[in-house]
C-alpha cells in the first residue's frame, strides 16, 4: 500500500537527517551559505514545518506550533544569527522525531479510499489525498538533500552519507 511506502520514506529521511545533524551545535546549524541556500536550522525547521501541512491532509495535528513555524515558511528572511523566533537545533531535532511519529501513525490509519479521496489543492483544482502527500515526500526528500551539504557548510567537513 502507498501509505506504507511512503511511511518507510519519510522515516528513512529522518534518519538521513539525523546523520547530516550528527554532532552540528546549534551555532554551528546557523552557518549562513553565500549562495540563495538558508542554513540547515531554517532547512530542518522548514521541513517540520512542511511535514505539519501533511499531517493535516492525513487528519492529524500539527507538530509544530503556527508560532514557531512562522520562522521556517517558505520565502521567510533567511536566518543568518540567532534572535526571536529561531529555535535551538536540538529542539528542532526532537520536533522532527515527534512529528516523524505523528506521520507514520496518521498514514498507518489511512486506507485506500481515504488516499483516494480528491480534495481541492489551490483554487479549482483537486487532486487525491495520496498525489498530495506524494507531493509532500518529494518536497521533504528534496531539503532532505541540502542538509548533506550545509552539514559540510556548518563546519564538519565529513560525509556521511
Amino acid at each position: 500500500m502507498i501509505t506504507d511506502l511512503l511511511s518507510r520514506g519519510f522515516r528513512r529521511n529522518q534518519r538521513l537527517i539525523h546523520a547530516h545533524a550528527d554532532g552540528i551545535t546549534h551555532q554551528e546549524s546557523l552557518a549562513q551559505t553565500e549562495y540563495n541556500v538558508n542554513c540547515f536550522n531554517w532547512t530542518l525547521g522548514h521541513i517540520i514545518s512542511s511535514r505539519g501541512g501533511i499531517l493535516e491532509l492525513l487528519g492529524a495535528d500539527r507538530v509544530m506550533s503556527s508560532e514557531d513555524a512562522e520562522r521556517y515558511l517558505r520565502e521567510s528572511d533567511p536566518i543568518t544569527e540567532d534572535g526571536p523566533g529561531v529555535l535551538k537545533f536540538g529542539d528542532l531535532l526532537s520536533l522532527l522525531d515527534a512529528t516523524e511519529e505523528s506521520l507514520e501513525a496518521a498514514l498507518n490509519a489511512m486506507d485506500d479510499e481515504s488516499m483516494a479521496e480528491e480534495l481541492s489543492v489551490e483554487g479549482d483544482r483537486t487532486a487525491s489525498r495520496a498525489a498530495q502527500v506524494m507531493f509532500g515526500y518529494f518536497h521533504d526528500t528534496y531539503h532532505v538533500g541540502q542538509t548533506d551539504i550545509l552539514r559540510q557548510l556548518s563546519g564538519r567537513s565529513d560525509k556521511i552519507v
